[in-house]
């Protein structure tokens, strides 16, 4: 598929660094905003640092493999277990100095051996299973779209786009979890709906499209036996979603200029057990 004029050419890095430093609303500063507005402001100020764990990173390289496939993978990523220590003949230790300094040396991110076995795995796991095959077979991954919403500059990385699917656009969200058992209770706290509706809109007023998108989670599990789920959003709930993220907007509009950053538990709660 081809690039559509809506999709702006904007890299990785600098997609995440404007959504840090405040210039640029993203569907997680808004999910840490209705959180709490003040934990909002703190990220954005740079008094909370970023921090990617091994988890997030092991996430990143598991979306290109999956979504891009292994040539793709192959350009960003190198699968290696590194340096072999002279003594024992094993490769060194990754929180050991000589792992730490020859993976600085590397131009490419590395990926160690067991590390790429578990994403093959799940990548076997999502191209086998029908429905999320289908959906994958045509589109393009990772596309940033920028716009104006609600008075705010704006900006969504849609991990999987389809232009046309059943008549309508459709958005895809590759998701990893524990369990399939318990992805829909995840998918609550974590905010995928509120994300995936906040996509729809944004995709929605970039490309002044009059027919709304189609939204699906596509979800892994990390542990045997690696099942693969896919969800279908209702337009009823994405439509909620949206009214709820259009109220956090007004709301971090407002704290913007007042400079008033609540944290959301200043009232006294009652517990009654």
């Amino acid at each position: 598929m081809n690039k559509l004029s809506f999709f702006a050419d904007v890299p990785a890095d600098e997609y995440h660094q404007a959504a840090r430093d405040g210039k640029i609303l993203s569907s997680h500063l808004l999910g840490d905003f209705r959180k709490s507005p003040r934990l909002y402001h703190k990220k954005i100020n740079g008094e909370i640092e970023p921090t990617e764990s091994t988890a997030l990173a092991v996430g990143r390289a598991v979306h290109v493999l999956v979504l891009e496939g292994r040539a793709r993978f192959d350009e960003e990523f190198l699968v290696t277990d590194g340096p072999v220590n002279p003594k024992t003949g094993e490769p060194f230790g990754k929180t050991t100095k000589a792992y730490r300094e020859w993976a600085a040396s590397q131009s490419k991110e590395v990926v160690g051996g067991a590390d790429f076995a578990f994403m093959s795995k799940l990548r076997e796991s999502v191209w086998a299973h029908p429905v999320a095959r289908e959906l994958l077979d045509d589109g393009i991954a990772e596309q940033t779209v920028r716009t104006r919403y609600c008075g705010e500059p704006c900006q969504i990385r849609m991990d999987w786009f389809r232009a046309d699917y059943g008549g309508r656009p459709t958005i895809c969200d590759l998701k990893t979890c524990e369990t399939l058992d318990y992805f829909e209770g995840d998918a609550r706290r974590f905010g995928y709906p509120q994300q995936m509706a906040f996509y729809r809109e944004v995709l929605r007023t970039a490309s002044e499209c009059a027919v709304e998108a189609d939204c699906y989670l596509i979800a892994i599990e990390k542990r045997e036996p690696m099942r693969c789920g896919v969800w279908k959003l209702t337009d009823g709930i994405l439509q909620a979603c949206a009214l709820e993220n259009e109220r956090a907007i007004a709301e971090l509009r407002s704290c913007r200029s007042d400079n008033v950053w609540p944290t959301r538990t200043e009232d006294m709660r009652i517990l009654d057990i």
